[in-house]
């Protein structure tokens, strides 16, 4: 039988969503992996934010704040892998967000 939550139509919301859902999983990546590798890293809570370090611990908490969203965004975009458009544009997302964090944490331990 076939998924009827899946086999609807995407509007451009949902593209948004998958857009946005990107963003907020590839920001998890960096803090969560510098938060349990114990390593101090930025964060918004960092002083001053985003050029500070926090600590570990904060760093775990914010990479969870980011994939909250991301998770329920993704869930409720109506995104598959047979969804191409929507594909390209959750990369895009990725990339995006990944160029920015690399440029604005790239004097990190300067």
């Amino acid at each position: 039988m076939e998924n009827t939550f899946l086999s609807k139509k995407m509007k451009w919301y949902h593209y948004l969503m998958v857009f946005l859902s990107a963003l907020f999983l590839a920001n998890f990546v960096p803090h969560f992996v510098n938060g349990i590798s114990g390593i101090p890293f930025p964060s918004p809570f960092s002083n001053p934010p985003g050029k500070g370090l926090s600590s570990p611990l904060t760093n775990v908490i914010w990479a969870f704040i980011n994939l909250i969203p991301g998770y329920f965004l993704l869930r409720y975009s109506r995104m598959n892998s047979k969804n191409y458009l929507a594909l390209i544009i959750f990369f895009i997302g990725i990339v995006i967000m990944s160029i920015n964090l690399s440029l604005t944490f790239a004097d990190k331990m300067k």
